[in-house]
């Protein structure tokens, strides 16, 4: 069998609107209460993946005194939360390169606030994430939490102090983003699922595969790159609730599967590693609706409460996400969450809001689908150079959805990607999308190859 190239792109999709130059424009905030050392001084100029080792290096090295940390891309520093810090703590970490802060909680006291509000206030339509920036643990309850379940959120997270957590609300409803877009295709009982991929892998067996939200692959075992064609992939493992991540291997062994994502505009970046987030740093997402946004990582190790779509009244958990300012809307789900410099950060979980008013977007880290399903990045099978191959033209993409099995209502005109009319496709998906150079059936791959220095967004 002749080998296969794929001719979605991982995450790829044409950036909307008016295109604006991508620069680090995060403002870490301090909390007044809050002290800081080292602001100038020897503290490093880092990029945002080199913050994130320290941070894990600083971790280790200060024990119990490390209290969180995140990076500060303005200034392009890390900030160190310390407690109950001696001087050699301070002296430690500043040697180190960062900038120190002493604060009022530990991480230990946050974890503890983390698990009252697990026991007390898991209602769909909430979430937790711990915020360093502030030292507290930002609780945040979409529009469907009203009435007495309001009033249990605000009595549990007033119960832990203003000192270590906040209460704020969100105009939209938090859920699994679906529908909309170039994507790879299901279907089932309830009718036609959609998704988007996160981003080519080679499995455990040296398989060519990719992974996507687990949301999508419990809904459906077997994946088309197109409406109503054969099936290309099947799910290997998937994982929903409690993470959201699955496994999906290509059924052809000689698929190619490069480790890219298409950011539109003619531009690809090279998925080089998978890399841990930093609060504070700059992420971009690709997403079949509505294309490539950027924004910050603001919250890690979120919980998420979502509706259950399966038990009415029920609850789907998530824990350990990666939670965002970053826009999504309904038809990016699975998608990639990426760094300018190639590091694969995430994969599209579900959130609130839209990419008019915004919202909160929560993502699976990629670093912990690797870990549980044993995949590693880059391209797999026999293409290319081997399982390692960085190189090559289109990625694979997928886009896991929602089993509503209706049309996506953003799909038709405003399909932005440039492939093969998606508009009568069903069901949910959320993530990424397809080449926007090919149409479903090209197989030619993406356009000239980028370094990612002059990413554009639509914001």
């Amino acid at each position: 069998m002749p080998k296969r190239k794929a001719a979605i792109a991982v995450g790829g999709v044409a950036a909307l609107g008016a295109a604006a130059l991508l620069l680090p424009n995060a403002n870490a905030s301090q909390d007044k209460n809050d002290t800081a050392s080292g602001a100038t001084g020897s503290a490093k100029t880092l990029k945002a993946t080199q913050a994130s080792g320290l941070a894990a290096q600083l971790q280790k090295a200060l024990g119990d005194a490390f209290a969180g940390s995140y990076f500060d891309s303005a200034k392009q520093q890390l900030v160190v939360n310390v407690v109950n810090g001696d001087s050699n703590t301070i002296v430690q970490a500043e040697k180190a390169g960062a900038v120190v802060r002493q604060v009022k909680n530990s991480t230990r006291d946050l974890k503890a606030a983390a698990t009252t509000l697990k026991t007390k206030a898991t209602i769909p339509g909430t979430s937790w994430a711990v915020d360093p920036r502030t030292n507290k643990v930002l609780v945040t309850a979409d529009s469907t939490v009203t009435g007495a379940k309001w009033n249990r959120l605000q009595s549990t997270v007033q119960s832990l102090g203003s000192g270590t957590a906040t209460l704020k609300k969100s105009a939209g409803t938090f859920k699994t983003f679906v529908s909309g877009g170039d994507a790879i295709f299901a279907q089932t009982q309830q009718g036609g699922v959609r998704c988007s991929l996160g981003f080519n892998v080679t499995a455990s067996d040296g398989s060519p595969a990719f992974l996507t939200a687990g949301h999508c692959g419990v809904a459906a075992k077997d994946w088309s790159d197109s409406q109503n064609g054969q099936p290309i992939a099947t799910v290997d493992q998937a994982k929903f609730p409690g993470n959201d991540f699955s496994l999906v291997k290509y059924n052809d062994p000689s698929t190619q599967a490069p480790s890219e994502v298409n950011a539109g505009n003619g531009q690809t970046v090279q998925i080089t590693q998978a890399a841990d987030a930093t609060v504070g740093e700059t992420v971009f997402r690709m997403g079949s609706t509505t294309g490539l946004h950027d924004g910050q990582v603001t919250g890690l190790d979120a919980t998420v409460n979502f509706q259950s779509e399966t038990n009415p009244g029920g609850v789907d958990t998530v824990n350990g996400l990666i939670q965002t300012n970053v826009c999504a809307e309904a038809g990016d789900s699975g998608g990639s969450l990426f760094t300018q410099d190639g590091g694969a950060v995430g994969l599209t979980s579900g959130g609130s809001g839209d990419c008019t008013s915004g919202g909160e977007t929560f993502f699976q880290p990629v670093t912990a689908a690797l870990q549980a399903t044993g995949a590693t990045l880059g391209g797999g099978g026999n293409a290319g150079n081997g399982a390692g191959d960085q190189s090559g033209s289109a990625a694979p993409s997928a886009s896991a959805g929602d089993q509503s099995g209706s049309a996506d209502p953003s799909a038709s005109a405003g399909d932005q990607s440039g492939a093969g009319d998606q508009s009568g496709a069903g069901g949910d998906q959320i993530g990424g999308s397809a080449d926007p150079s090919a149409s479903a059936g090209d197989q030619s791959g993406t356009g000239s190859a980028s370094d990612g220095s002059s990413l554009t967004s639509s914001r």
